[in-house]
């Protein structure tokens, strides 16, 4: 049985040049792609386009209504809350006041007993 011979620079150029001859002949022979086959995946790949188109704009446009909704929340919790300080000022009852309330929750706990 003969040894292993490494193939030298020239033999590995030649099978190199032979292999993409065959991948040539094999493109070659290849078929034409069928035109109805070709125009049907145009036409799905472009509706597939469109309906992503659609998607991303329902998307975009759900957040902006959600911004808005958001936007106007604030405004009128902003307004309420103004409008409430305005209306209804605050009142701090004197000492005297606290003083009197304190003594008739006492008197009403002591009655109770």
């Amino acid at each position: 049985m003969a040894a292993y011979k490494v193939p030298d620079f020239n033999e590995r150029a030649e099978a190199a040049r032979a292999a993409k001859q065959r991948a040539l002949e094999l493109l070659r022979d290849k078929p034409a792609p069928d035109p109805a086959a070709v125009a049907a995946r145009q036409a799905a790949r472009e509706a597939k386009e469109a309906a992503e188109a659609e998607r991303r704009a329902a998307k975009r446009a759900a957040e902006e209504q959600a911004k808005a909704d958001k936007k106007a929340a604030a405004e009128e919790a902003a307004a309420a809350k103004r409008a409430l300080t305005e209306r209804a000022p605050i009142v701090v009852p004197s000492a005297a006041e606290l003083k009197a309330a304190r003594d008739a929750r006492y008197a009403a706990r002591k009655a109770r007993k």
